[in-house]
């Protein structure tokens, strides 16, 4: 199990960049923009920057669902490998059997 206040630290990214989604992209789309004067290019990057860094998607990692464990995610089913290990060794997976010889 991952550590509360890393499982926590994640969900608050996750807000942030739902809340700051639409305004970033406005910026950086302005940033971008190569048919605006220099000017007005740079005040939309410096309001970009002004943005808080928890609101870029980069910043976002993925986390088992269950366990809050960030390495050995499988993407598809948004949990970790050993999640994955237990649930199919109960038969909750439905086509999924654990070997053992």
């Amino acid at each position: 199990m991952a550590k509360k206040s890393m499982v926590e630290r994640e969900k608050k990214r996750h807000r942030f960049v739902e809340k700051y989604a639409k305004k970033r992209a406005e910026l950086k789309a302005l940033a971008n923009d190569k048919s605006l004067p220099m000017e007005e290019r740079v005040k939309a990057s410096l309001r970009l920057a002004r943005l808080p860094r928890d609101s870029s998607a980069t910043r976002l990692h993925n986390r088992c669902q269950l366990t809050g464990r960030s390495h050995g995610y499988y993407r598809k089913l948004k949990i970790s490998r050993i999640a994955l290990r237990e649930l199919g060794s109960a038969g909750q997976v439905p086509g999924m059997v654990k070997s053992s010889w």
